[in-house]
């Protein structure tokens, strides 16, 4: 399996910058998702790697093969990268059944009969489409159609297999689904994918790193939950997580070596770092953030707060609490519900809150927050 490398590769169209000077290692077998909303340069990334797009500058590397580089002029063609490219809208040909979608790029590979009939079958074995094999794609679903195109795609055994958002025009419940089918063809085939996609739940559950980007700069290339626990900036803190995370404002004051003070909405808070120690300047604006799970409803809190909504699903309740001018998100597991406002005690658990520097946007330390 390849090893995809891009060094400082921007993008521009006229003045404006698409990527900016990104670099990056995608490796072996890796399931890479480029996360981020709509114009943060995710997908002309990826059609940059797969040589649909020609980058401005930089170098890109596949499986130790130079692609492209601004600098020696080299820019490979899409059909000599070895990649296989898998659309949103799927472009399957509505004149041909599953089995001559799947077999024609094969067939223009000049392989032999029988050893296309094998392959064919294999695909449809492993998508678990076997019995569609001689529909058409109109008579199919769209989880349906999704599978077809992916054994297309795999058709030809392409060492690297992007995809940009496939499970977007499919229904929740179909989305939750392929998102399983996806995660379990990564660990058979052990392909390298590169995902595209908007959806940060996406990103959580499918990849090995996600790559985190805004307004065309990388913010952070990390395991997902190296992510979620550990966000560079506030920018990753309050775009990854469902429900997001909370953000307290004030600002904070050295106490006791390591520890921080902070006053907001008639909390008294202290924030201890787990590891290492923190310095702030004098009177240092900063953003204190917590997670939902961190925040815990309970009398023996010292908070206390007024339920403003509370939205149960069964297996959780996210609870909404208004505590002087701030309002607070709180996850509760468990069929419970809350009264709009009831008055409850509240206080913060764990050791993964986080601090951030307002005018930079740059994590601090992560620790433990008391209310005092």
């Amino acid at each position: 399996m390849p090893e995809i490398i891009l060094k400082n590769v921007s993008k521009r169209f006229g003045k404006f910058v698409a990527v900016d000077d990104l670099s990056m290692v995608i490796g072996d077998g890796d399931f890479v998702t480029l996360l981020g909303p709509s114009g943060c340069g995710k997908t002309t990334t990826l059609r940059m790697i797969a040589g649909l797009e020609t980058p401005t500058e930089g170098e890109i590397l596949i499986d130790g093969k130079t692609v492209f580089s601004s600098e020696r002029g080299v820019d490979v063609s899409p059909d000599k990268r070895d990649v296989g490219f898998l659309f949103q809208n799927y472009a399957l040909w509505p004149h041909m059944t599953v089995e001559q979608n799947i077999s024609f790029g094969l067939e223009n590979l000049k392989w032999d009969k029988e050893r296309i009939r094998s392959r064919v079958a294999e695909l449809l074995a492993t998508l678990k489409i076997d019995q569609f094999g001689k529909r058409y794609p109109s008579e199919l679903s769209g989880g349906q159609q999704q599978r077809v195109a992916i054994a297309r795609t795999l058709a030809t055994g392409p060492k690297v297999l992007f995809m940009d958002e496939p499970l977007s025009n499919l229904d929740a419940k179909l989305r939750t689904e392929m998102r399983s089918e996806l995660k379990r063809l990564h660990a058979e085939t052990d392909s390298t994918f590169v995902y595209v996609t908007h959806d940060q739940l996406e990103a959580m559950t499918l990849s090995t790193r996600t790559c985190l980007m805004k307004e065309g700069v990388l913010q952070q290339y990390a395991p997902p939950l190296e992510v979620y626990h550990n966000p560079a900036n506030l920018f990753v803190a309050d775009f990854v997580g469902s429900p997001t995370m909370n953000f307290l404002e004030g600002v904070g004051r050295g106490v006791n070596l390591d520890e921080i003070k902070m006053s907001v909405s008639g909390l008294d808070l202290l924030f201890s770092p787990v590891s290492g120690s923190i310095t702030l300047r004098d009177d240092q604006p900063i953003v204190m953030g917590i997670r939902p799970e961190f925040v815990r409803i309970g009398e023996t809190g010292k908070g206390r707060a007024r339920v403003y909504a509370a939205l149960p699903s069964g297996m959780e309740t996210v609870v909404k609490l208004r505590s002087g001018d701030q309002l607070l998100t709180s996850v509760v597991f468990g069929s419970i519900d809350y009264e709009a406002d009831g008055e409850v005690g509240f206080g913060f658990d764990g050791e993964g809150c986080v601090v951030f520097d307002k005018e930079t946007g740059a994590n601090l330390a992560i620790g433990k927050l008391a209310i005092i």
